[in-house]
């Protein structure tokens, strides 16, 4: 297995573009927020949502998998989205995923699983502010409306036609996480920073 831990030498997919990010919030008076959130623990799980397995792993995560689908359980520094009906994303700090795919091997026990680090795969753009939703609705088909995509909804979308998971923070004013795949995140976070220009 590939050793996944920080190091020194490790450079998120948009260390290059922090400073523009940065620049953008300050321009739209924040109206809108972007930033990167760089290494958060990614783990890819499959089994059957109404397993006793995956009660198992709900009680060793300390959070329940969500079964209602586009939705996410959020507990302590985790969080768990939902990705299909036997799929999940749970994400925790940087430098958790060792940790958390051995509570969750461990938790199934002989229970038919599937456990992937996936870590590396994407990186996380934070959109928030009050005119978040107005910028992500210019390159986004759903309908992103509270009443539709309220805090706490999760969804596998389109972003300016990059394929993205898309997740409602349900914490007060928390925006948006992008979940974007590393080699695309360049391109998505140009494309949102010239969204963004309207608003400064």
């Amino acid at each position: 297995m590939a050793d996944t831990a920080l190091t020194a030498r490790q450079h998120s997919p948009l260390a290059h573009a922090a400073d523009r990010l940065a620049a953008a919030t300050r321009s739209s008076g924040g109206a809108v927020r972007l930033a990167e959130l760089p290494f958060l623990a990614q783990v890819n799980v499959r089994l059957d949502g109404k397993s006793p397995a995956a009660d198992a792993v709900g009680l060793a995560l300390g959070l329940q998998l969500p079964l209602e689908p586009n939705t996410v359980v959020r507990a302590a520094d985790l969080t768990a989205v939902w990705l299909g009906p036997d799929e999940w994303l749970v994400v925790g700090r940087p430098g958790a995923q060792r940790d958390l795919e051995s509570r969750i091997r461990m938790a199934a026990g002989d229970g038919p699983v599937s456990v992937i680090d996936v870590s590396a795969q994407r990186t996380t753009i934070l959109v928030t502010g009050p005119r978040a939703r107005d910028l992500l609705s210019h390159g986004c088909p759903l309908d992103l409306h509270p009443r539709a995509f309220g805090p706490g909804r999760c969804a596998q979308t389109m972003l300016a036609r990059t394929q993205v998971v898309l997740v409602a923070r349900d914490e007060a004013r928390a925006g948006f996480w992008v979940l974007v795949r590393s080699s695309f995140a360049a391109y998505l976070t140009d494309w949102l920073l010239d969204a963004a220009v309207e608003y400064g």
